[in-house]
């Protein structure tokens, strides 16, 4: 099914139990995917080299104008957020942990000697363009709105050095499940994603992470896989991550799931689910994990913004292939019901994780 109409289409006479009035989605019959929704305004902000943000404002959401010689375009100098708001059964919105969002960019920024926006700034700034798009927020159990904020060089320099000038953006599309189902993973053992060792961005949310992965990724779809898992650089012995989620194994009471060392991205949900597994008993180990010790786990699960938690039906390695344990008796199953509880407001937050919006 096709994406909803873009901007104008509404009907101001539905309106949900909090007395706000939805977007012109029928959003009992309408199945949300992972794709872009356009939604009524964006937030933009802009700082100069060596300043700092401090204003921003909610425009209409539509095209940008930027030079052909934006440090973005030329040499990739740009990061990007993901985050989720989610709406509860009494009509609240509440974000999930974007203070993490906002000291993961600012990691990042200056890594691509970038400036980046506060916490608080951050975090105010989701919540606005969070309320100027409330309305696209679906009804609880319908989906979420996925917020994306970006940080891109956008001044023009023809020379290799950082812009002159930077914009801080965000936009949001209202989305469904990333991927419908357990996976079934293809281990990439010739292309790789990052170099190994903490020298590169592999650790950050550079724009420049994600295209690498494209041609490794369309092949194993075209061969019938839901994605790719990609191994260290430096041996190509260890398992490090899918194209965009971390990954755990589970062997018995025990979970275990690639460290962080510069090359694993530090997941918001990752960190999330480790803790909330140790809450429930669970002996949680983040380490290198060898592709043989995977091969003898009894279940695998990937984890992210956009997938929030899934479970793994298979890998395949080689000419082998490993069948894992599914289904709501599985650990993953647990822990997405736990998280996603949490981050909807039906589980109590013991964590202070979630951020009200209003």
């Amino acid at each position: 099914m096709s994406p909803p109409s873009n901007l104008g289409n509404f009907k101001d006479g539905s309106e949900s139990a909090a007395g706000e009035n939805y977007a012109d989605i029928n959003w009992d019959n309408y199945e949300l995917g992972f794709y872009l929704v356009p939604t009524d305004y964006m937030y933009v902000m802009k700082c100069a080299k060596g300043d700092k943000f401090s204003q921003g404002s909610i425009v209409p959401y539509g095209n940008i104008e930027i030079s052909p010689s934006a440090g973005i375009l030329n040499y990739g100098q740009g990061l990007f957020e993901g985050l989720k708001a989610y709406r509860t059964e009494d009509g609240r919105i509440l974000l999930f942990r974007p203070d993490e969002n906002a000291q993961r960019m600012k990691r990042g920024a200056d890594r691509l000697c970038m400036p980046s926006p506060s916490n608080d700034q951050f975090v105010n700034a989701v919540k606005q363009i969070v309320l100027a798009n409330k309305r696209w927020v679906p009804p609880s159990g319908k989906g979420s709105l996925y917020v994306r904020p970006l940080l891109m060089g956008t001044g023009a320099s023809l020379g290799v050095g950082p812009a002159p000038e930077y914009t801080f953006l965000i936009y949001c599309s209202p989305v469904g499940s990333y991927h419908k189902g357990a996976l079934n993973f293809k281990v990439e053992d010739k292309l790789y994603r990052a170099i190994s060792g903490s020298g590169g961005t592999g650790g950050i949310k550079s724009v420049t992470n994600y295209a690498p992965v494209y041609t490794a990724m369309t092949e194993a779809k075209a061969n019938g896989f839901s994605d790719v898992l990609f191994l260290d650089s430096a041996t190509g012995k260890y398992i490090e991550e899918a194209t965009a989620c971390n990954v755990f194994v589970v062997k018995d009471n025990s979970i275990f799931t690639p460290e962080i060392d510069g090359t694993i991205l530090p997941g918001i949900t990752r960190k999330s689910i480790i803790e909330i597994a140790i809450d429930l008993g669970y002996q949680v180990m983040e380490r290198a994990v060898s592709v043989e010790e995977m091969l003898g786990a009894d279940e695998m699960f990937c984890t992210g913004t956009a997938m929030v938690v899934n479970s793994v039906a298979s890998v395949t390695y080689k000419e082998t292939r490993v069948d894992y344990k599914t289904g709501p008796e599985a650990l993953s199953a647990k822990l997405r019901a736990t998280l996603v509880g949490i981050q909807t407001g039906c589980v109590e937050d013991k964590k202070s994780w979630t951020v009200l919006v209003d």
